[in-house]
């Protein structure tokens, strides 16, 4: 198959290229192209979600707002993710089920040079990071690279001191058999300010009943 063949996959099966391989099977296939027409559903649970730094909940409104990350410390969320693949973009809407309201966070993440993932979020794609993909024991990991905001045309990136650390894993529970994930994100001088972990099933669906 051509690089041209190629651009209808997902780019996270881009990226990896012959590791996916190295993953669960259940894992890869999360990670593969969903084909036209049809739509991969995740719906779980997450054991607990958002910020434990009350201090820094008025800033995590504003991300609220704006799609990026919600604000509150809670447990036992419900969630429910949509992906697609279109032209070679990896497209998803969470829904979080927090307290008195449902909270969507969209995303589009796109393969860029050197096998580099970039990920723009909100529904304005206000924030705008680049990882890397990974395989360790079967399950994948995302380490970012950069991160910043896009205010119109206004494009403002984190200073290397600021940059905080974030981290997805993602691998496949034998001992639960579902999908299980874990996402945090460290700042420089505070720590742990944000994180999500939890447990969900998952199926390909047909967009029309």
């Amino acid at each position: 198959m051509t690089a041209a063949d190629t651009t209808h996959l997902s780019p996270y099966e881009r990226a990896l290229g012959e590791r996916i391989s190295e993953l669960h099977p259940k894992t890869a296939w999360y990670f593969r192209t969903i084909p036209d027409g049809q739509v991969g559903v995740g719906t779980g649970v997450f054991t607990s979600a958002g910020s434990r730094h009350r201090s820094l909940w008025p800033v995590f409104r504003i991300a609220e707002a704006l799609g990026v990350a919600f604000a509150g410390w809670e447990r036992d969320v419900p969630f429910r993710i949509e992906n697609r693949t279109v032209d070679g973009t990896a497209v998803a809407v969470r829904h979080f089920e927090l307290p008195g309201r449902t909270w969507v966070m969209p995303d589009v993440v796109v393969l860029g040079a050197n096998r580099i993932l970039r990920n723009e979020i909100g529904p304005h794609r206000t924030v705008v990071t680049t990882f890397d993909i990974d395989v360790h024991d079967e399950a994948v990991v995302l380490s970012i690279r950069r991160v910043g905001l896009r205010l119109g045309p206004l494009r403002i990136a984190a200073p290397r001191f600021l940059r905080p650390r974030i981290r997805l894993v993602e691998r496949w529970d034998a001992a639960t058999e579902r999908h299980h994930v874990n996402m945090t994100i460290d700042a420089p001088l505070l720590g742990r300010v944000y994180e999500y972990t939890g447990f969900f099933s998952y199926a390909i669906e047909s967009e029309t009943p």
